[in-house]
């Protein structure tokens, strides 16, 4: 992947051209390749043109024995042999004919979280229902993603093994729209990072419909920061977008969580038990280590933090959770955060018995690896951090870049590089209390920097302080502390990265330095 080999997609309106080039000594063939050209006209995503229903729903259907099959195969668990002979059996085993439907140019699903956005997720997923079909969405509270690529997926692979043409042409083709907040893209990508695992290639990649609070994965590849007034039409030209939207790649990041034997947490969806183990030592530990840990793993792609922030992030879920009716848009969700941020001691700190406790650095040992190093190196916490937060893209809270556009110069002094979505660097910067937040969110100021590391291991220590607040990609937790034992976060790179379709126009890709390398060639 370099920039040499870069190159702007083609255009609809260049291939209808293309295509009337070389048909013109044929009446017949000019007749078609201005049907195209019609067609293509009628189809135009940008903003200005109404974009044809009929003519985006034939670019991106499955065929209709496809998605009977896939529903089977979900419905009874069946890793595709059930569903697939069933498939078979009524295309007919005749010659290399199987499975000759028409293949569809960008075969699509979509994932719609339909507790997001307040009341917008359900009524989105009643709209695409009505442009895509309903087999063609899922509801991530009735099937879950890894149901889909454990069953679904599978009974493609089937049928494409049997010699089904079309299965095999949609399996590589395919492409998901995930329509929710940065919790649940971060879901779908983890679960389609099984497929790398699996060796099952080729992934599909992900467009996204922004239903969450700070969207932050959204605004990062061009897709929007919040869920658009004329939702109806933008709907029609999101998927439009996903059909021929740049892939571009993204730094996967693992997280394992390992603490005392016998801690109980209530662990997000996105974390997931892996039971008791021995801990192995890597490199100089300062507090004591029990005999047997609980581990917890999972995978981030935006931001991990600790701190306020996230005890911000987890008092408004559990708000949310218990009060539904509270929270019915981005809007009125910020307006909650905001109160939150206050009451938290985000903004007014409560007395304690000694304000220095307040400080991260009485918890927290902090330790990184630079690239290509092997040695664990500590790093000092500032005294005055009360959030610390490990940033992959250059947005946090909702569009902001706290890390701040760097000087080559200030690059240079603190031995930093300029932050890119897939370098296999982490940005590593603190937050003291609410008033400095602030002043970084409007970024009339920078963060306060600490590193950049390809691998951190967090040590946590109790003491005075009983709880942790942690939380990655939008869904926070509550993490136990024993006054005995250390617990542990160990962060590292995933070795695959995550595909997501960009939305954002080729120029301005071209205009973002940055993006230049994230470019799926």
């Amino acid at each position: 992947m370099s920039r040499s080999s870069f190159s702007e997609p083609e255009s609809p309106a260049a291939s209808v051209e293309g295509e009337t080039t070389m048909t013109r000594t044929s009446s017949s063939a000019s007749a078609s390749s201005m049907a195209s050209l019609v067609e293509s006209v009628r189809a135009c995503g940008s903003s200005g043109a109404r974009l044809d229903k009929e003519y985006l729903r034939r670019r991106i259907t499955i065929p209709h024995r496809l998605l009977a099959a896939i529903a089977e195969a979900i419905r009874s668990r069946d890793a595709g042999t059930t569903a697939a002979a069933a498939a078979v059996e009524e295309v007919g085993a005749d010659g290399p004919c199987l499975g000759n439907d028409d293949v569809p140019e960008a075969p699509m699903v979509v994932f719609v979280n339909s507790r997001s956005g307040g009341r917008h997720g359900l009524v989105l997923k009643n709209r695409l229902q009505e442009l895509m079909g309903e087999e063609q969405v899922f509801d991530l509270s009735m099937v879950k993603p890894s149901e889909f690529i454990q069953y679904g997926l599978a009974c493609l692979e089937k049928l494409a093994d049997l010699g089904d043409f079309c299965a095999k042409e949609t399996r590589e083709k395919l492409r998901i729209m995930v329509a929710g907040g940065d919790g649940t893209v971060g879901w779908v990508l983890g679960c389609l990072g099984e497929l790398f695992v699996q060796s099952r290639e080729p992934v599909p990649p992900i467009g996204i419909i922004p239903l969450g609070t700070g969207n932050d994965l959204s605004r990062s590849f061009g897709w929007g920061g919040s869920f658009p007034f004329a939702w109806r039409s933008a709907v029609k030209r999101s998927l439009n977008k996903a059909i021929s939207g740049p892939v571009c790649r993204l730094d996967s990041w693992h997280i394992l969580v390992s603490m005392p034997e016998g801690e109980v947490i209530e662990p997000p969806h996105s974390l997931r038990y892996l039971g008791e183990s021995t801990y192995t030592q890597d490199g100089d530990i300062e507090g004591e280590v029990p005999e047997k840990v609980s581990c917890l793993e999972g995978v981030f792609y935006n931001y991990f933090s600790i701190g306020m922030d996230a005890q911000v992030a987890y008092g408004f879920h559990h708000l949310r959770d218990e009060r539904p009716y509270l929270a019915q848009g981005p809007i009125t969700n910020k307006l909650i955060y905001t109160g939150y941020s206050c009451k938290q001691g985000w903004f007014f700190t409560p007395c304690m018995s000694d304000p220095s406790l307040r400080g991260l650095r009485n918890i927290l040992r902090l330790s990184i690896k630079k690239v290509n190093c092997s040695e664990w190196e500590q790093i000092p916490v500032p005294p005055s951090v009360r959030a610390i937060v490990a940033l992959n893209l250059h947005s946090y809270g909702s569009g902001r870049n706290p890390w701040g556009n760097l000087k080559p110069e200030y690059l240079e002094k603190r031995g930093f590089v300029e932050a890119q979505v897939d370098d296999g660097l982490l940005e590593i910067f603190g937050l003291k209390q609410g008033w400095h937040a602030s002043l970084v969110m409007v970024e009339l100021i920078s963060a306060k920097h600490i590193a950049q590391a390809a691998a951190i291991r967090l040590e946590i220590r109790g003491g005075q302080w009983r709880d942790a607040y942690m939380q990655m990609d939008g869904e926070p937790w509550k993490q136990p502390m024993s006054t005995e034992y250390s617990s542990f976060v160990e962060i590292k790179r995933v070795p695959f990265q995550s595909l997501i379709i960009s939305a954002s126009d080729y120029n301005d890709l071209l205009d973002k330095g940055t993006w230049l390398r994230g470019w799926h060639l």
